[in-house]
């Protein structure tokens, strides 16, 4: 599993062809993890798989690390709260780097992610590198996407929420045992109800004890499995074709390629842009 999601990410000749190959039977939920840095995902993934290997469950987890600016490799700091898992012989976990892109996710997630969750797994759970206004693609990943946050984050959710509150089917109130938890979550209700969004539920949890663990598992399954049937499920499906699409056409482009034409047709005095991007529709 690990040589072909690095055959997948290296686009190595003939990924494709394994990716045609990949069984549509597959039935394993995606649970994206998500929330602002330091909200304690990776503790709360880390006593969610303690949850699920009790009940029997064989486990996935795909963990997007930032990059490193040297060798765009994943930094791998997170992975040590995980570390018990790496040898059980139910629980499979990968990292990948981000390599730049914006969205919180790695540019092959939506390939990788089916590769994954083709294999038997009851559940694939994937963590992003943090939530921001633009980094809300597990939105269009995920059949369930948990919001992680910390009774600290309430000037993060204000920058946040706009794409914050449409993305959650379940909030995470993590490290609910410090101070101001039940303010939080009262501020927080508040501001799931002025912005129009769905009554998304909250947990509360302290991953470190592993309290609140087991209500927010079952929780995650019942809206996972609600979720990947029905309208829901097609909406996602037909996301993740709009982005392969895109990614494919995008692939012949050549960036210092256009930049060339650029120039020569800037020596134009009447240069435009926008007419310039029309004669590219055949690029």
């Amino acid at each position: 599993m690990a040589r072909a999601i690095s055959f997948i990410e290296n686009d190595r000749p003939g990924y494709e062809d394994l990716l045609r190959s990949v069984s549509a039977s597959y039935s394993a939920n995606i649970i994206g993890i998500t929330g602002p840095p330091g909200a304690g995902k990776s503790t709360l993934v880390d006593s969610m798989i303690s949850e699920l290997i009790a009940d029997g469950k064989k486990i996935a987890v795909i963990c997007v690390d930032p990059s490193s600016p040297f060798n765009f490799g994943a930094v791998l700091g997170d992975r040590i709260r995980m570390s018990q898992w790496y040898t059980h012989p139910n629980v499979f976990i990968r990292s990948l780097a981000t390599r730049g892109s914006v969205g919180g996710l790695n540019a092959k997630i939506l390939e990788i992610t089916d590769l994954v969750r083709s294999a038997g797994f009851d559940s694939v759970i994937v963590e992003t590198v943090g939530v921001g206004q633009s980094e809300i693609e597990i939105a269009g990943l995920a059949d369930t996407t948990v919001v992680v946050l910390i009774p600290e984050s309430g000037d993060e959710v204000q920058t946040m929420k706009a794409g914050l509150m449409e993305i959650a089917d379940i909030f995470v109130i993590n490290k609910s045992d410090r101070p101001d938890a039940d303010l939080f979550e009262k501020n927080l209700r508040l501001m799931i109800a002025d912005s129009g969004a769905k009554q998304a539920p909250i947990f509360k949890t302290v991953a470190t004890e592993k309290q609140g663990i087991g209500p927010l598992v079952k929780a995650i399954t019942e809206s996972a499995n609600k979720n990947n049937n029905g309208e829901r499920h097609l909406l996602l499906l037909t996301d993740k074709a709009w982005q392969l699409l895109v990614k494919k056409r995008m692939r012949d482009v050549n960036k210092a390629e256009l930049k060339r034409m650029i120039e020569n047709e800037y020596k134009n005095e009447r240069f435009n842009l926008y007419s310039f991007i029309d004669t590219l529709k055949e690029y």
